[in-house]
């Protein structure tokens, strides 16, 4: 009995040992979980090489562990990253960037025996230069494509030298393709060894589970009160392959931020007017800002289909559907009706003027003219686009078909989809363009016939001598007030023209537990990371 006694106590003992260590563990996970930023990219992660950063799965974690020579703050203006002060020459063709002195990589072996080196003129040259290498193939070679020459003049200044004057060159070496890494980077793998000057350094990638980034506490950045940067002592990043699965684990509290909206839960978390439902108000925050994103229809012009080649019926089109009931119950009130052409709200270059606003008497004098001229009294269209945006053509397909128009839709898959815009394969293709860089001329390059598609963004093959000569006349174009009129100019004439039919122009959105501080918002939906802060 007292044997059977000692046995039931020792295992008493061990359980209350056991449940106290476990209990220890969850308190410590708990007291550093303010600590760690958590998100997940259901499109996974292709690279962190920042010669790869084309998408935002890629940008994201890049902007994390990468700096550039310049960045952008959250209005778009053009600030001090790595460079810390320039000089443009008088022809605009000559840029000179100083560079900050005492910027330390993040510590490697590949340095020797410091671990570490500082950044200097050399590394910006191999780093921008590496970028037209074509065994490197660079999905943003382009960035360099107006580019003469890059020179060290010593360690700390680097020259530019352009072979003609672009105004938007400066927003351009903002962007991640830009970022510096050291020369050594060529004798290393960058899945396991992304090396740069930024705010977290690279800790572990487990594939199709998690990458994990940890504090860079070499880094140079200071907030305010002099307090180093970043705050947070880590980024964990998952791979839930779906948008809802995604939602369900931000819903329990497991990641702290979501961006965007998707119908798979946009119901559950919005009102029908844009508002976080009451269930989720107190323990949600919501950011929403305009984004330099045009949701759009474009039309293939170079196209056999005479519906196509009519732009009666294109402009008929544009008038026939209510943009503004399609975003009120469709995106619950997220984004504005795109009426006042290609280039979005938020943007110098924006136009005041409404070209195609729901009118309907309009929409069926277009198509009668149409039918008039060609006898096509059953005119018929394909819209190609993505299961995500199926609902937005299923309700143009409504509309339209009220009017006369009979409209199919083809829904294939985002990479299918591409490749066949590209390839010129697609007569009405749903499409999104978000700025590269903060410029309208990077909207308007769609429709520049020196783009034309493969070879460039010309996806609808638009072609008007007119709108080149514009074009042609902005680029040389120095001072950004005068671009502005000559923006809206070309942006008319596409419009009128009907090349494309824009839905709307969407907003950044995003949602973030209450714990969560200094996350912002920009309207290019560049996630910063290093002024954020979680409280228990």
């Amino acid at each position: 009995m007292n044997y059977t006694n000692n046995i039931i106590i020792k295992l008493l003992f061990i359980a209350f040992i056991f449940i106290g260590f476990s209990s220890c563990q969850n308190t410590r996970k708990s007291n550093q979980d303010h600590l760690v930023f958590r998100y997940n990219e259901h499109a996974n992660i292709t690279s962190l090489d920042p010669a790869f950063a084309k998408d935002q799965r890629n940008i994201w974690p890049c902007n994390q562990l990468y700096n550039s020579l310049v960045q952008l703050d959250d209005s778009l203006n053009i600030q001090p990253d790595l460079a810390e002060n320039w000089t443009i020459s008088a022809d605009a063709k000559t840029y000179t960037f100083s560079l900050r002195k005492g910027i330390y990589f993040h510590k490697h072996q590949i340095f020797g025996a410091d671990s570490t080196r500082t950044v200097n003129a050399k590394d910006v040259v191999y780093s921008l230069q590496r970028l037209t290498d074509t065994k490197l193939a660079s999905p943003g070679s382009w960035v360099m494509q107006n580019v003469e020459s890059i020179t060290a003049l010593n360690d700390t200044s680097v020259i530019i030298q352009l072979k003609k004057p672009f105004p938007a060159f400066l927003g351009l070496l903002s962007m991640k393709f830009c970022s510096i890494i050291p020369t050594e980077m060529q004798e290393l793998d960058f899945r396991e060894n992304p090396i740069g000057t930024g705010p977290f350094k690279f800790k572990r990638w487990e594939a199709n589970e998690k990458l994990v980034f940890r504090k860079n506490n070499l880094y140079f950045e200071k907030d305010k009160k002099g307090e180093q940067l970043p705050y947070l002592e880590a980024i964990a990043i998952t791979f839930l392959p779906d948008k809802q699965s995604e939602f369900l684990q931000f819903a329990q509290g497991n990641i702290d931020f979501l961006s965007g909206l998707d119908p798979s839960y946009k119901d559950e978390l919005l009102s029908a007017v844009g508002n976080l439902k009451e269930k989720y108000s107190k323990r949600v925050n919501m950011l929403s800002a305009p984004y330099l994103n045009t949701e759009y229809l474009g039309i293939y012009l170079d196209s056999n289909t005479p519906e196509i080649n009519a732009q009666q019926l294109r402009q008929a089109i544009n008038y026939g559907f209510d943009r503004k009931t399609m975003i009120t119950y469709l995106r619950n009130g997220i984004g504005t009706p795109a009426e006042n052409g290609f280039i979005p709200k938020g943007l110098p270059g924006f136009s005041k003027d409404k070209y195609y606003t729901y009118n309907l008497p309009k929409a069926k004098e277009l198509l009668a003219s149409y039918q008039a001229e060609t006898g096509d009294t059953s005119p018929e269209i394909t819209i190609s686009t993505n299961s995500s945006y199926l609902d937005l053509v299923e309700y143009i397909q409504r509309e339209l078909q009220k009017i006369g128009i009979q409209v199919n839709i083809d829904v294939m898959p985002p990479s299918t989809l591409r490749q066949q815009r590209s390839a010129g394969k697609l007569d009405i293709f749903r499409a999104s363009w978000i700025a590269d860089y903060p410029d309208a001329e990077n909207y308007l390059s769609l429709f520049y016939s020196e783009n034309f598609s493969p070879n460039g963004p010309n996806y609808t093959h638009f072609k008007s001598a007119t709108f080149d000569s514009l074009y042609e006349k902005a680029i040389n174009t120095s001072d950004a007030k005068d671009r502005i009129p000559l923006y809206q100019q070309m942006d008319s004439i596409v419009i009128k023209q009907a090349a494309v039919v824009p839905l709307y122009y969407d907003q950044v959105v995003r949602f973030s537990q209450k714990n969560v501080q200094g996350l912002g918002i920009n309207p290019i939906n560049l996630l910063d990371l290093k002024r954020v802060k979680k409280v228990n």
